[in-house]
């Protein structure tokens, strides 16, 4: 059953040619016997996983199943889960079991999907490897000396390897859709506010969006009927009427208008990735797809613009880890200093200091302005440029990353190398835009992301041409050696 998508699943579930029990403990199977050479899991709920699908099913029974009803997932652990431990791939919450369940969460259990387990992740999602995890790395089903990517590498892992049929994630620069595009899932950011961030931790508040990773956009579109709503307990929720993102899968591509960014395609971009691109481009053409260049003259200054305003807001948001209330706490401390000083040096691995150090900088008095504010300025010219391309196009399409999964280590030792893996998807972020990677094809055995942006609320839209790609081409449908 693993091979099948989760609309397949769903359509078995009510046709009755598979329990949900049943259904959940092949995963539960699977993940027991292959999950040891990935890491994609911190956490498997097997009891509650479990105790959730026999009420699946008993529902069902009763006659009262939703959509999903019974389809098993797998969730961050950046989400709160009540009773489970939820650590954030940090030794700062190791030891935190969370007494309430994050909006996403609630939501999930609510349509009645077991939950398997709590994914791997980098530390309080600042990486683009999953190489930050004090867990350690997760590695790549597709080749396990590799990355697959980051923040949400745990989530796009056990999906890739059909551990999972469907994961929750979260998007603060690109990290739904860079582990999508290095490990050949299709991954979905909403726009900013669609999805509910009430007890998802907060990295960077103002860039932070939860969204569904799965196997084809349908499956996306799935998940997100779930994920998406109005939540009155997170400030920044936008209260929007209820709709299908599904709705749009068929409508046809003749006369669409699809924007190719001049500076996503220049220098940078690894030979490999771009041949797999102008050929989704040439399959788009022959679907009656129209292509218009557009600029987004700002968006080489996404990268140095994000690397302010995330460890800005990081270093404000991580400031109650201190030793104190809740997390890790250094063995006798001398006083109070040496209480905050060593928890959180002891908590805090080296990539997340060093986001909290420099955004404690850029916040300080005398570099405010010289940091923080431009580039708040900087952001809003960025998003300037996408509402300028969309007054001529529908859609946007570029490349999720510039190159396929590098090798375990290869880049942790650069930083700023590291983080230009993100550099096609940051702006996205910046803006507050929707926006998926799918698979588009292989450059040398690894598999390419294809990027689909989207206007404000243009979810829907976003879905139909990804699902239009996937209903010609069988990138998605591929699976990686050993967890066919």
């Amino acid at each position: 059953m693993h091979d099948k998508t989760i609309a397949e699943l769903a359509t078995a579930l009510r046709g009755g040619e598979v329990s949900s029990v049943e259904l959940t403990e092949h995963y539960l199977r699977r993940i027991e016997s292959l999950d040891g050479c990935l890491n994609s899991l911190i956490t498997v709920t097997a009891e509650q996983a479990l105790e959730t699908a026999r009420a699946a099913d008993d529902a069902r029974v009763r006659g009262e199943a939703g959509p999903l009803t019974g389809v098993p997932i797998v969730h961050k652990d950046i989400f709160c889960t009540q009773g489970v431990r939820t650590s954030c791939a940090s030794r700062m919450l190791d030891n935190f079991i969370s007494p309430y369940d994050a909006g996403v969460v609630e939501r999930f259990k609510a349509a009645g999907c077991p939950v398997l387990g709590k994914t791997n992740m980098d530390e309080f999602a600042m990486g683009s490897s999953n190489e930050t995890s004090f867990y350690g790395p997760v590695n790549n089903p597709w080749d396990t000396e590799r990355v697959p990517g980051g923040s949400s590498g745990g989530s796009a892992a056990a999906v890739a390897a059909r551990l999972a049929p469907g994961a929750t994630g979260t998007d603060t620069g690109g990290s739904i859709r860079q582990p999508a595009a290095l490990t050949g899932i299709t991954g979905l950011k909403p726009t900013y506010g669609r999805v509910s961030r009430w007890g998802m931790i907060a990295f960077a508040s103002s860039l932070d969006q939860g969204g569904p990773m799965a196997r084809t956009a349908e499956d996306c579109g799935l998940m997100l009927n779930v994920m998406a709503g109005f939540d009155a307990r997170d400030s920044t929720s936008l209260e929007r009427p209820a709709e299908d993102f599904n709705a749009c899968l068929n409508s046809t591509l003749r006369g669409l208008k699809i924007g190719l960014p001049r500076e996503f395609f220049g220098e940078g971009m690894d030979p490999g990735v771009a041949r797999v691109i102008n050929e989704a481009i040439d399959f788009y053409r022959k679907l009656g797809a129209e292509f218009v260049d557009v600029d987004l003259p700002h968006s080489g200054l996404s990268v140095p613009v994000y690397y302010v305003v995330a460890p800005a807001e990081c270093s404000s948001n991580l400031a109650r880890f201190d030793g104190v209330r809740y997390g890790h706490r250094c063995e006798a401390p001398k006083d109070l200093m040496d209480l905050y000083m060593r928890s959180r040096g002891e908590g805090f691995g080296a990539e997340v200091q060093r986001r909290i150090m420099v955004g404690t900088y850029a916040l300080s008095a005398g570099y405010f302005d010289a940091y923080y504010l431009k580039a708040q300025k900087i952001r809003r010219l960025i998003a300037d440029d996408f509402r300028n391309a969309f007054e001529q196009v529908d859609v946007i399409l570029a490349p999720a990353t510039p190159t396929t999964a590098f090798r375990l280590g290869e880049k942790t030792a650069d930083p700023v190398t590291m983080y230009l893996s993100d550099i096609y998807t940051i702006a996205v972020n910046l803006a507050g835009l929707p926006a998926m990677s799918l698979p588009a094809g292989f450059a040398e055995g690894l598999p390419v992301g294809m990027q689909l942006i989207g206007n404000y609320f243009d979810e829907a839209r976003l879905l139909g041409v990804a699902h239009q790609y996937q209903m010609g081409t069988e990138w998605h449908q591929m699976a990686p050696a050993g967890f066919e």
